[in-house]
């Protein structure tokens, strides 16, 4: 096992073959996990063997689960499903988990499920429809994609990065058993948590991934070594609470930072503006601003939890 994923970005071969659908990535992104076992090194390692910014993304995010879920199976596509009609906020998860003739039975909708149409394992928020007091309870529920009851729909390709497919998923009577769900609160424990968690091995995956652009392309060494500092700071970030407000002042910090050198880069897409990954970036480089409002409530939020101390 190689100890040194930063390292080995920077003196690795560049060169990249052509991926253009979830069963070419996947065999690639479990190559990298056999070699790197720390979820946020495999990001680094499988977003540097990525030909586009599709698949670090995909890499990225399976290592965020893998993150906040340890004992997720590694040999299996997996995805968190949290989002319905009404958003993703607590009090739009209408999905319920109940007791029906002495077993838990999931029903309910997902939109949005990355990887859904590919994906063997879910992770599913629900509420608790029997849990006392007016306070949504979510708990969080493992289901395989071939339980009876489940539902897959793919939905249509994104504008960016659209080689990564989203489903809509939908759950009717699905039983559970009391292994499949996982202790605590769904939402504070899991749910809360993995939007940080998720911002900082998908950032690092794609830096990578530009990274090893940046080698092939020939981009000034300048660029690459903050690109670089930049991979340590979100390698010691994912050694943090991801709960802690303080974690994400500093997360927030680094964005900024990665924001900049996201900027700079166009300068130098621009001289290879008919290289095929250059016209990819193009077209895909809208990602980073999917979650902004999100991130900036929760900077907000950090502030005021560190203000009231």
């Amino acid at each position: 096992m190689r100890d040194d994923a930063i390292g080995f970005v920077l003196k690795a071969g560049c060169a990249a073959s052509e991926c253009a659908e979830v069963a070419a990535w996947w065999p690639r992104h479990r190559e990298a996990a056999r070699t790197w076992r720390n979820p946020l090194d495999l990001a680094i390692a499988a977003g540097f063997a990525a030909d586009r910014v599709g698949w670090a993304f995909a890499s990225g995010y399976q290592a965020a689960l893998h993150a906040l879920f340890p004992g997720a199976p590694e040999d299996r596509i997996c995805a968190l499903c949290v989002t319905e009609s009404e958003g993703n906020h607590p009090k739009a998860i209408k999905s319920t988990i109940r007791i029906q003739a002495d077993a838990r039975t999931l029903n309910g909708t997902k939109r949005w499920t990355t990887l859904g149409p590919e994906g063997a394992l879910f992770f599913v928020a629900a509420r608790d429809a029997d849990a006392p007091g007016e306070r949504p309870m979510l708990r969080l529920a493992r289901v395989n994609s071939n339980a009876a009851g489940v539902r897959i729909e793919p939905m249509p390709a994104t504008r960016f990065v659209p080689e990564v497919p989203h489903a809509q998923l939908a759950f009717e009577n699905v039983r559970l058993r009391e292994e499949d769900l996982l202790p605590g609160d769904g939402y504070d424990e899991y749910v809360k948590p993995f939007r940080t968690v998720e911002d900082i091995h998908v950032h690092a995956a794609v830096i990578a991934y530009l990274v090893r652009e940046a080698r092939r392309l020939s981009w000034p060494a300048f660029w690459i070594e903050r690109a670089t500092a930049q991979l340590h700071a979100l390698r010691s970030l994912a050694a943090e609470d991801p709960s802690q407000p303080a974690t994400h002042v500093a997360l927030a910090g680094v964005l900024v930072l990665v924001k900049g050198l996201l900027e700079e880069s166009e300068g130098f897409w621009s001289l290879a503006c008919t290289d095929p990954a250059a016209l990819r970036w193009q077209r895909d480089r809208d990602l980073f601003g999917v979650a902004a409002q999100a991130r900036a409530q929760r900077l907000a939020r950090a502030w005021q939890h560190l203000s009231a101390r």
